[in-house]
């Protein structure tokens, strides 16, 4: 069964920073993208950031030059830095493995940021 497990998330001052890890089983996870969304209370689901097999990284206007994201294949693992954090970045950060039409999600982990 495939299982994209989120860690990192918690409680940060303003332009503090996070790291986020995203650990996924069961896939071949070097043909997948790999993305963070994040949903902040009250709002739709939104697309942070993503990376290709190849390395390949994009990410929305909101987190570009603040965020970073990275995976390691021999780890099936994708993370996502997240530093200079404002309260607006406040969400909850999913986990998304994209292939074609299958996609799997993770559970999501809380970020809060606030002093």
């Amino acid at each position: 069964q495939v299982q994209l497990v989120e860690s990192g998330g918690g409680l940060v001052q303003p332009g503090g920073s996070l790291r986020l890890s995203c650990t996924a089983s069961e896939i071949i996870f070097g043909a997948y993208v790999m993305e963070w969304y994040r949903q902040a209370p009250g709002k739709q689901r939104e697309w942070v950031a993503s990376i290709t097999g190849g390395d390949v990284t994009n990410y929305a206007e909101s987190v570009k030059g603040r965020f970073t994201i990275s995976r390691d294949n021999g780890k099936n693992t994708v993370y996502l830095q997240m530093n200079s954090l404002k309260p607006e970045d406040t969400a909850v950060l999913y986990c998304r493995a994209n292939w074609g039409r299958t996609d799997y999600w993770g559970q999501g982990t809380q970020v809060t940021v606030s002093s």
